[in-house]
């Protein structure tokens, strides 16, 4: 059997994984749907601050199914001992992970369309105005954020560390990258900081996409670009097998 078709039988199998498992698939899938409900329902936004709040959700959606998902795969993974199992297997590495990747990226493709259809069935928000664009950077987004999950996976010393190092991360970051909220109103250090990281360039990127709004599209997908190669190369370099 070829390297391709070994790591199509690993998605598969990783799918049936992750259905079969209830919260899982409500953290990833369902999680971003009540922040959206919530959000716009506790707080009467208007159609103005809904145009920034979907494309916020939606980038944190990316994150969410790709960094936050493979860090918990990968360290639970090599904890067990699995990663240092199918090292010594005569299946390719590459189709493992390629399987493992690529389940993270359905997760963030099915996240992503609940987030835009509820957007648009329920509050109003048009479909997305240039979808070429919309796919270009989900796919920059989760290829960045996946990159950058399994490197920071390196650094996490055991799953029960898991949940606070990934917080660490994540949740500041979605509250400085416009997820919720514009970031006009943020002091400029830390807006010209959240610039830098790559979260609020993808928002900035989706929002274009969306609903025409965003600035330079080109410095933010620049941006991504640079983490994602960054996360590659620190995913590489410091992967550890057990």
């Amino acid at each position: 059997m070829s390297a391709a078709a070994l790591a199509w039988q690993q998605l598969r199998f990783e799918r049936k994984q992750f259905w079969r498992n209830p919260s899982a698939a409500f953290f990833t899938v369902i999680l971003p749907l009540l922040f959206l409900v919530l959000i716009a329902t506790a707080f009467s936004v208007n159609d103005e601050a809904l145009r920034v709040l979907v494309p916020g959700i939606a980038g944190m959606t990316v994150m969410a199914s790709t960094f936050n998902g493979l860090i918990h795969a990968v360290v639970f993974l090599r904890e067990e001992g699995i990663l240092k199992r199918v090292r010594g297997t005569p299946m390719p590495i590459a189709s493992y992970l390629g399987g493992v990747l690529g389940s993270a990226v359905v997760n963030a493709a099915i996240a992503l369309a609940l987030v835009l259809a509820v957007g648009n069935l329920v509050y109003g928000v048009e479909w997305p105005q240039d979808p070429f664009l919309l796919a270009a950077f989900a796919l920059l987004g989760v290829t960045c954020f996946g990159a950058l999950g399994v490197a920071f996976a390196n650094a996490i010393p055991n799953s029960e560390a898991a949940p606070a190092y990934q917080n660490a991360v994540f949740l500041p970051l979605i509250f400085i990258s416009g997820v919720f909220y514009g970031t006009d109103s943020l002091p400029r250090a830390l807006e010209v900081f959240a610039q830098a990281l790559p979260l609020k360039p993808l928002v900035d990127g989706l929002s274009a996409a969306i609903v025409n709004g965003g600035a330079d599209i080109a410095a933010d997908a620049a941006i991504v670009a640079a983490w994602a190669v960054a996360g590659l190369f620190l995913a590489v370099r410091f992967f550890r097998w057990e």
